[in-house]
């Protein structure tokens, strides 16, 4: 018999405290997600200042810290080695071409440099997007990226070898993107398929698939469609006419306005298709109640293919824009744009549009983190501490936004399982 004192095994039932603390946690998760666009958005630059300021302590005490030939200050015996005022200077303002100096372009070839940026991470953020809306964990994007790059060289490759003028300059493009969402999405597909009709975990899947895109893509490109011109191992150039046009900034910057378009087109398609579509409805269902979506008539294994395969599209067409913009060829080594594309997904509340200031956002810090290594004796380590504290910031909140979306519509009567408004994580 017990005798009312603690138990043994270590599997007591929660008390009424820890359950009310609960009730509680979980309430004020609920009203997180259900914030309206205005408070999300003071929310937001609340954590990116609070960021900056953790961040100035921390270059405050590196600086306080490190032995430098040139202090920034000196005061008795102590010496600072660097300025924070001066390091978010450049990370933000040099990003975008000191707009505060004068005869400041907006054409100018750093402020090209973030838009190169935000142009690939446009895709790969909705590729994570749409596939998170489904409930799906798309964490392959890399590899759909890798794969869609490797199909867009070598289809345009091919196709110059068979067309040349005014023919070439009108095809190689579409063709290229079309090429990249085909391989992008096949590979999407795979890991898609297995979740579907075989319950793997797109998780492990997902993750172990990007190892396989870099493997085999170094393979064919080494072995089969290498450069013999070139030691790196990477494809031979592609025609002029399959890369994309620079329109306005100079050539030399690898930016093209043409790309960014299509990019912002695809935010629009994207948010279309999710809104105001029966497959968006029936997709965003999923995400938020599986249960209900299959009672309700929706194809679950169906729609897990779809949605990764999308996703993969998209993310393969953002492969597809690097080799035609950047590159102008194919080269193993390729920049982790997929990885960062889920964090350009969190940062965006997984909404096509939030989508564009968030891979904006995300451009500015990559193309301002290179600004304050030339300007700065910051370390690389402590700009990419920077980086990480003010993504970190600025992304927790609608991750736990998402969740309490989430656990909202696990109650009685909610508004979002009824009309799946807005998608589980808008």
């Amino acid at each position: 018999m017990s005798d009312g004192g603690p138990s043994q095994n270590g599997d007591d039932p929660p008390t009424p405290d820890s359950d009310d603390r609960w009730s509680q946690y979980r309430q004020r998760l609920i009203r997180l997600g259900q914030t309206s666009v205005g408070e999300r958005i003071l929310i937001a630059v609340s954590a990116l200042l609070l960021s900056l300021v953790v961040g100035t302590v921390i270059v405050t005490a590196a600086g306080l810290l490190a032995t430098c030939r040139s202090p920034v200050l000196t005061f008795g015996s102590t010496t600072l080695c660097y300025d924070p005022f001066y390091v978010f200077n450049r990370l933000f303002l040099g990003a975008l071409g000191d707009p505060f100096a004068g005869g400041w372009s907006p054409l100018n070839a750093q402020f090209a440099a973030t838009l190169r940026e935000t142009t690939i991470l446009v895709f790969t953020g909705l590729s994570v997007a749409l596939a998170f809306r489904a409930g799906i964990f798309n964490i392959g994007t890399q590899g759909q990226l890798i794969i869609g790059a490797l199909a867009a060289a070598l289809t345009v490759l091919w196709a110059g070898s068979l067309v040349s003028g005014t023919v070439a300059l009108v095809l190689f493009i579409p063709l290229g993107l079309l090429a990249g969402a085909i391989g992008g999405g096949l590979y999407g597909a795979i890991p898609g398929a297995l979740k579907a009709y075989a319950d793997a975990n797109e998780v492990i899947t997902t993750i172990m698939l990007n190892f396989v895109a870099v493997r085999v893509t170094l393979y064919l490109v080494r072995n089969h469609f290498a450069d013999p011109t070139s030691q790196a191992t990477q494809t031979p150039t592609l025609p002029v006419e399959g890369q994309f046009p620079s329109i306005l900034f100079d050539p030399r910057t690898d930016f093209s306005l043409l790309a960014l378009l299509i990019a912002l087109a695809f935010v629009g398609g994207v948010y279309y298709l999710l809104e105001h579509t029966a497959f968006g409805y029936d997709l965003r269902t999923a995400g938020i109640q599986p249960a209900a979506a299959e009672y309700g008539g929706v194809d679950s294994a169906r729609t897990i293919l779809t949605s990764l395969t999308l996703s993969g599209a998209l993310g393969g067409i953002g492969g597809a824009v690097f080799v035609m913009m950047t590159l102008g060829k194919f080269q193993t080594g390729i920049p982790s744009y997929g990885f960062d594309g889920i964090t350009v997904s969190i940062l965006a509340g997984n909404n096509p549009i939030g989508a564009v200031f968030a891979a904006l956002l995300f451009g500015v810090l990559k193309s301002g983190s290179n600004v304050v290594a030339f300007a700065t004796d910051v370390p690389p380590q402590l700009v990419g501490v920077l980086r990480g504290l003010i993504i970190l910031f600025v992304a927790m909140p609608e991750f736990f936004r998402i969740i309490g979306r989430r656990l909202a519509a696990r109650e009685p009567d909610s508004p979002a399982t009824a009309t799946a408004g807005g998608g589980a994580d808008d």
